[in-house]
């Protein structure tokens, strides 16, 4: 008889956590949702922060319906956002709550880093890292000449998915690929720059050495073993940041291939065997982050779901609810309008209407406003699937092979109107699925370090045989 081996993996977002059980046995591969949970920023006074303690339960709870499932776990693997992270002392007191990655206290802090440490060229040759407000160098940089107490009186910071493995199990670890997100690591020693932190005046004492995608952390503490039955449960820090255990799990046959991870974010780009870094790489702001077996994610941020997010919840207010179902098929029903938007324009960052926003932004531009919601939704997707050719485009020219297919994962995957305009727009097959990359990813890899898979591409070869993957060619107008 095969023996079945049973991994949880906790997929956390900025506006959603959900747990993911998956099976295996033998060559069979099978996956539910065990559990799901809201997650969003909380506002206090002026700033903006993760509740860490509120996802921490949730975890818990979790764990707890398991073990009145019975359910005997091999292991726990856990994902989320990058960048933000949490101060612990060294009695192990965690200081503060994370700030949040679109709290504005970063706002203008990379002009001032430029001014006041190294120019933005200097920086980009040292690291690879995109050049945003909130990357973990800039929150840092702040932080300390803000004298912020919680981070004074830090004996270690750890990056959310750390943080969350710490409160789990009382070990520390900092997961490379989560790390790699910061803008404060060496892009040859995979280990944080030293110079850099000391010349930007950030305690060089607060960093753990960085360990590698597959390392166990520790166990459960042995009282949330007793509490929630699961017994002391290894927990792996797996690729902790979301996009690599996303990319993971992309079902690609070979290297020519590019990714959208498509979610609140849209992040797309391609697998490298080293950093791409140069003048160009840099001027188009393009970013060059870790992934698993020593591969690089050469990609770039853009604005996606987050604009629809943030229309919804402004027409909820007004009493217009929608799915994304209906939503799909309002914009279908206003595909010809015209009006086009940049979803990188900082203008959307972070408005108090994101709808009445991008109505003053066409308005602006000279172009067509929207006249109803249906609309609104047309442009948006319209604009990404503009954006996503743009940025295809500027991939081809950096990437060491040809990019034959783009591969559409995460929760975007499942909106077939997009997937359409953007085969259109890029003129190269586009295959959606699974939508559930990020956590599949972060199952593999625990799977991986069971030694159950092989690599990379038998991690993907599994999600071939598993998953239906939904094929988009484009059609020629």
């Amino acid at each position: 008889m095969e023996q079945s081996h049973n991994f949880l993996a906790f997929d956390c977002g900025a506006t959603s956590g959900r747990a993911v059980l998956g099976c295996f046995s033998g060559s069979s591969f099978s996956t539910r949702e065990v559990y799901r949970f809201p997650n969003s920023i909380c506002r206090v006074g002026k700033r903006y922060y993760w509740d860490i303690f509120q996802i921490y339960g949730h975890i818990l709870e979790c764990l707890r319906v398991l073990g009145r499932e019975g359910v005997k776990l091999d292991s726990i693997g856990i994902d989320t956002w990058g960048v933000d992270f949490g101060c612990v002392a060294s009695d192990d007191t965690l200081l503060s709550l994370p700030r949040a990655y679109r709290d504005p206290y970063t706002s203008g802090v990379p002009a001032r880093f430029f001014r006041e440490v190294m120019p933005r060229e200097e920086l980009y040759a040292a690291t690879g890292i995109q050049i945003m407000d909130f990357n973990t160098i800039f929150q840092l940089y702040a932080q300390t000449r803000a004298g912020d107490a919680a981070l004074g009186g830090a004996s270690s910071i750890l990056f959310i998915p750390d943080l969350l493995s710490w409160m789990l199990t009382g070990k520390k670890v900092c997961e490379y690929t989560d790390a790699s997100t910061s803008g404060l690591m060496d892009q040859e020693s995979r280990q944080f720059n030293q110079e850099l932190l000391r010349r930007a005046g950030i305690r060089t004492d607060i960093l753990l050495p960085v360990v590698q995608p597959g390392t166990i952390v520790g166990t459960l503490r042995p009282e949330i073993a007793m509490e929630c039955g699961l017994g002391e449960v290894p927990v792996v820090a797996v690729a902790g940041h979301d996009t690599a255990s996303a990319v993971a799990a992309v079902p690609a046959e070979d290297e020519h291939f590019a990714y959208l991870s498509s979610g609140t974010w849209s992040l797309m780009g391609i697998e490298v065997p080293a950093p791409v870094i140069n003048d160009a790489s840099a001027a188009a702001n393009f970013t060059n982050e870790g992934g698993i077996e020593g591969t690089t994610r050469f990609l770039k941020n853009i604005t996606g779901m987050w604009l629809l997010e943030q229309c919804r919840k402004v027409w909820s207010a007004c009493g217009r609810e929608y799915g994304y179902d209906l939503i799909v098929r309002m914009a279908e029903s206003a595909k010809a309008f015209s009006g086009r938007i940049n979803p990188d324009d900082p203008r959307f960052a972070n408005p108090a209407d994101m709808d009445r926003e991008i109505k003053a932004a066409l308005l602006e531009s000279g172009q067509a406003v929207p006249a109803n919601d249906a609309e609104t939704s047309a442009c948006i997707f319209h604009s990404l699937a503009s954006r996503y050719k743009e940025l295809l485009t500027m991939l081809q020219g950096f990437a060491p092979f040809e990019i034959r297919k783009l591969h559409i994962i995460g929760g975007g995957a499942a909106n077939s109107l997009l997937n359409q305009w953007t085969a259109d727009e890029t003129g190269i097959p586009v295959l959606a699925g699974p939508t559930e990359a990020t956590a599949l990813g972060n199952l593999l890899l625990q799977a991986r370090c069971a030694g159950l898979v092989r690599d990379r591409w038998g991690m993907r070869g599994v999600i071939r045989q598993s998953f239906n993957v939904q094929i988009f060619n484009p059609i020629t107008r």
